[in-house]
């Protein structure tokens, strides 16, 4: 598999991605917007050849060609082998037993290449009472005590959309044991089964919050704590435009600049009343009514460079165009698309988009070819079904 030089700290890793949704995909693009050469083997029945050469929306298949393959069909899996012999890594997000019963599971796969780090991701796990069921990211939050833990005093728990689970539970935590099982190999190992299941990815997010509770800093209770809204002085309010600020006003200096630069006068204002939980009902009453009294910029404007920390909420499209977040270039412009560019940063071998979303199949004559394929080959492939 040949490619034009690539930008990143994984440049010349190979990877194969089993298309999939969600936190797989997410794990496929962060590591080709670090450098890898990564092919996604979509389903040979979505190629549509009119919809090439203009970007798919979807975001997440950023970064990787794609190959339209059956996966069915004899001929498709071996298609699929041969790109697993040359690679280094294989994404797959099917229910536990799929990718065997395709004869595309682990066995196989590290038959054909003994050095393949073969990259699970599921909301479950591969074993357990749960895995052969289907499930959501709230579902896998639920089970972790997460979701039990987000939401307001005496309300019913909130799911925070699918950020937490599917993608840092889930897809950060492949991206993160595939490159651990990439730097054994390199140094020797054999290739490896790595199963990332958003539940366990999940449950280790939650460890610092456990440690709380374990030293009788944490209430089990929602919204009784210092870092779930319970504290007025670690809130969103409401300001005249109807927009929203974020106070994190945590430690005590921080707080006292905020009071002093707002003019609070109420009883929570020094550092010792503000820590007593009595007192955060009519502190927060008190500071709602001081934040309606301007609107989010005037608010900005008076504590945005400041230490008191507070931070304008913005919306999808003002997020980009924030003045810290511009400078940094947090969000960049590819094929005349905003979107967050490609993270952390490298000092000597920085990340980059590496091409704009593929649409299913848009590459499978290029990635046959470098794979062996002659002309006559890819099209009895085609014409028996096997690719598209």
């Amino acid at each position: 598999m040949t490619r034009s030089a690539a930008s990143g700290p994984l440049a010349g890793v190979r990877v194969v991605e089993l298309a999939g949704i969600g936190p797989g995909p997410f794990t496929a693009m962060m590591l080709a917007d670090m450098g890898a050469d990564v092919i996604r083997v979509d389903r040979a029945s979505a190629v549509d050849p009119s919809s090439f050469g203009t970007p798919d929306p979807d975001l997440l298949k950023r970064g990787r060609r794609s190959v339209g393959v059956d996966l069915k069909h004899p001929d498709g899996r071996t298609v699929v082998l041969d790109l697993v012999a040359r690679a280094d890594a294989l994404i797959e997000g099917f229910r536990p037993g799929v990718a065997e019963r395709l004869g595309l599971g682990p066995a196989e796969c590290l038959a054909v290449n003994p050095h393949i780090v073969y990259g699970r991701m599921t909301g479950w796990g591969q074993s357990g009472p749960l895995a052969p069921y289907a499930g959501h990211d709230i579902d896998y939050l639920a089970l972790t005590g997460a979701l039990y833990g987000i939401g307001r005093a005496g309300q019913r728990p909130v799911p925070p959309m699918n950020l937490l689970g599917d993608f840092g539970g889930g897809g950060m935590f492949l991206a993160f044991g595939i490159v651990c099982a990439l730097l054994g190999t390199r140094a020797g190992g054999p290739g490896q089964v790595v199963d990332a299941a958003i539940v366990d990815g999940t449950a280790m997010l939650t460890t610092a919050i456990r440690g709380l509770r374990e030293l009788g800093r944490w209430r089990d209770e929602r919204g009784a704590n210092l870092l779930d809204g319970a504290a007025p002085f670690y809130d969103t309010y409401a300001c005249a435009d109807g927009k929203y600020v974020a106070v994190g006003a945590l430690e005590p200096r921080f707080y006292a600049e905020l009071v002093e630069r707002t003019g609070y006068g109420g009883p929570a204002g020094d550092a010792a009343a503000r820590l007593d939980p009595a007192t955060w009902a009519a502190a927060r009453a008190e500071w709602a009514e001081l934040f309606a009294t301007r609107t989010r910029d005037e608010w900005i404007d008076l504590l945005g460079e400041t230490d008191a920390c507070v931070s304008p909420v913005l919306d999808w499209d003002e997020a980009p165009a924030h003045p810290h977040m511009a400078a940094r270039q947090a969000f960049v412009s590819y094929g005349g698309v905003t979107q967050p560019a490609p993270a952390p940063r490298f000092s000597a071998t920085p990340g980059a988009i590496q091409r704009p979303p593929a649409h299913p199949g848009e590459h499978t004559d290029e990635i046959l070819a470098a794979i062996g394929r002659d002309v006559a080959a890819i099209a009895a492939l085609r014409d028996s079904g096997a690719v598209a």
